[in-house]
């Protein structure tokens, strides 16, 4: 190494980058703690960990030349994030001091709270009240949580007898290094942090469930018990998330996609594989039948590709080599077949088919396309993570300069998806990931363009670091349902690298061939996770145009079922349907309210003879005399204007 090239080591000094943009010099090996007291001394006492390159690391952990530093202070997201880690070691310990000898596998925070995955640990959910009761007990004692480096050599005698966590260190680290373990009273644990400074700083803690989950996600590995908990800084903030966590079961889908047989998921034909009955087909149709409006009025043509191909297809795209770990694949004779994953191979396929020139341009394919891919079984919940789901996708081969004008177009198709149901949503720009095809100057190209195209439009978005599809950069959309989860949608994705896979072309008008570009964007994301999220977020009542029920007819007694059915046939555009049950009128009402039905329509004497009808709706408001013709009329507005709730009683 040359004189020049050591000269920042021999000063000393490194530089780092403050979330402001400008620069920090401090002395090297100095902590990420030093640098917050650099800044200020107020700064240095609040600091909780950092944050160096995007990667959240403990207040201890030394900086490093050109590194990107953010300091975390008490109240932030992320300071959160740390006293839930420390949560998740008071559990372990707690589980520990319990329990025989259990196997301690790993114990991460996570969104809503945190987990720690036990092997050879026996216990069921009527454990669960004797173990927070262990945790408080640690919290109350107050442990100073210690950070300790130690030697690999060292590391692997403390873990002798924990067999997962020697697994973890021999990924962590080669013989001769440092890594790091936390102690808290007689308890510790291989750790990279970061912590709070002692178990007294570890806020309301709540243990919510117990669930199986395999070791590192595998299913050849074995299965372990998974202890599931949430923390917060008060108990005021953990009551509201115990409020909101009952709502969001009350909403849960399965449990109304079994009260409305919308959907259902059998054993005998398969994890992940839902079936979808009549009435969540209806849904189904009402949101197909939306999508394909708008793609017509778009120009898109649509196409229909086969639910298998040969693996070839799959090497060309580069999915082979990118995501055969999530694709179904196997051998049909000499032959290597594969569940199709996405449709844009396919699609690109079909372009490539014939000859195009420059006046041809755009080429907008769309299909409602099956595809599968491989989660493992742990993973799969409902309809919101499945093997098998449809996506409404869209492709476009677009000329390089109309990239820009396709793109915005494909947003307002997107927004108006969106604030059809009122849905809030955020946007965000997500860049190459780390498994990707392509040149880095493609990537920067096709990052820029999506860039240029948001911030044209005075777009509010975030970045999102490595979150790209492996093809290409893309805008994600994720909304806000109605208790404030949120749910990634719709995305539309720039991809240079396709079109040059397939040798894709079309003749400009200069007569040379010339390479398009290929846009591939979903409005819903997919019909499942969407569905599902419809759900949940309307609790089952669905908008009138989506109710798979959308009338009752309910007669007051048998005398009157013949104007009943002349009544419901005034409606035969409409999902109606007479209830001519032997029941009491108080229970039919109730029947249609807890079917989530919009409005039900009563006749009885006066009805029939007056030729006019009584109207309720589900939330049990009533009129009487109501005109049929009056009626029917507003139901027609409320369906065609897709209205979000019934509001012929609230008008």
């Amino acid at each position: 190494m040359s004189e020049s090239e050591s000269e920042p080591e021999s000063a000393g000094q490194i530089t780092v980058v403050l979330p402001d943009g400008s620069e920090l010099e401090v002395d090297a090996g100095a902590t990420v703690e030093d640098c917050a007291y650099e800044i200020g001394p107020g700064l240095g006492r609040d600091t909780v960990a950092g944050k160096l390159d995007g990667d959240l690391v403990a207040k201890e952990e030394p900086a490093y030349d050109d590194a990107a530093l953010e300091i975390i202070t008490e109240g932030s997201d992320e300071s959160l994030r740390v006293m839930r880690h420390s949560a998740a070691h008071c559990l372990a310990q707690a589980v520990e001091r319990l329990y025989d000898e259990p196997k301690l596998a790993i114990g991460p925070p996570t969104d809503d709270g945190f987990y720690y995955d036990f092997d050879d640990l026996d216990v069921d959910e009527s454990d669960l009240a004797e173990i927070e009761s262990e945790m408080e007990a640690i919290v109350d004692a107050d442990y100073e949580i210690e950070r300790e480096e130690v030697s690999v050599e060292e590391a692997e005698e403390r873990l002798a007898d924990q067999p997962y966590k020697l697994e973890l260190l021999s990924e962590l680290a080669e013989e001769g290094e440092q890594v790091t373990f936390y102690s808290q009273g007689e308890w510790e644990d291989l750790c990279a942090g970061p912590h709070v400074e002692s178990t007294g700083e570890i806020g309301a803690v709540k243990l919510l469930e117990i669930a199986g989950a395999y070791w590192r996600g595998d299913e050849e590995n074995p299965m372990q018990t998974r202890i599931y908990g949430t923390a917060f800084e008060d108990e005021s903030d953990l009551e509201a998330y115990l409020q909101r966590l009952e709502e969001a079961e009350e909403r849960d889908h399965r449990k109304i996609g079994n009260e409305m047989n919308l959907f259902s998921i059998q054993d005998v034909t398969g994890p992940g594989l839902p079936l979808y009955h009549p009435p969540g087909k209806t849904i189904l149709r009402e949101l197909e039948s939306f999508v394909e409006d708008l793609n017509e009025d778009a120009g898109y043509d649509y196409v229909e590709t086969p639910h298998v191909f040969k693996t070839d297809l799959w090497h060309r795209s580069g999915h082979y080599e990118n995501y055969e770990d999530d694709m179904f694949i196997f051998d049909v004779g000499d032959d290597e077949f594969g569940l199709k994953p996405m449709n844009c191979p396919g699609h690109a396929a079909i372009f490539q088919d014939q000859s195009w020139s420059y006046r041809d341009m755009p080429i907008r394919y769309a299909e409602n396309g099956k595809v599968y891919r491989k989660e493992q079984r742990g993973e799969l919940s409902g309809l919101s993570r499945v093997w098998a789901f449809t996506i409404d996708d869209g492709h476009l081969f677009v000329e390089p300069e109309g990239i820009e004008h396709e793109v915005e177009t494909v947003i307002d198709m997107i927004t108006d998806v969106l604030e059809t149901f009122d849905l809030e949503y955020e946007m965000a720009l997500a860049t190459r990931p780390e498994k990707s095809v392509g040149s880095d100057e493609i990537w920067e190209k096709a990052q820029s363009q999506l860039r240029s195209v948001l911030e044209h439009r005075n777009l509010e978005y975030d970045v999102e670091e490595g979150d790209g599809a492996f093809y290409g950069p893309k805008i994600d959309f994720a909304f806000e349902d109605a208790i404030g989860r949120h749910w990634d949608g719709p995305t539309v994705q720039l991809d240079f690298n396709m079109p040059e896979r397939f040798d894709l072309s079309y003749v400009g008008e200069d007569n040379e061939e010339h390479r398009p570009v290929m846009i591939h964007r979903a409005l819903y994301g997919s019909y499942e996770r969407f569905f599902m999220m419809l759900i949940e977020h309307y609790e089952g009542n669905f908008p009138l145009w989506l109710a798979p029920e959308q009338v009752r007819v309910l007669p007051i007694s048998d005398s009157n079922l013949g104007y009943a059915h002349r009544v419901a046939n005034e409606f035969d555009e409409f999902r109606v349907e007479v209830d001519d049950r032997d029941s009491t009128l108080e229970r039919k009402i109730r029947a249609a309210h807890d079917d989530r039905v919009p409005y039900q329509i009563i006749v009885g004497d006066n009805e029939e003879e007056d030729g006019n009808i009584s109207v309720r709706d589900r939330f049990e408001d009533q009129e009487y005399d109501v005109d049929i013709d009056a009626f029917r009329a507003h139901l027609e507005g409320e369906r065609d204007e897709k209205r979000t709730e019934p509001d012929f009683l609230r008008d």
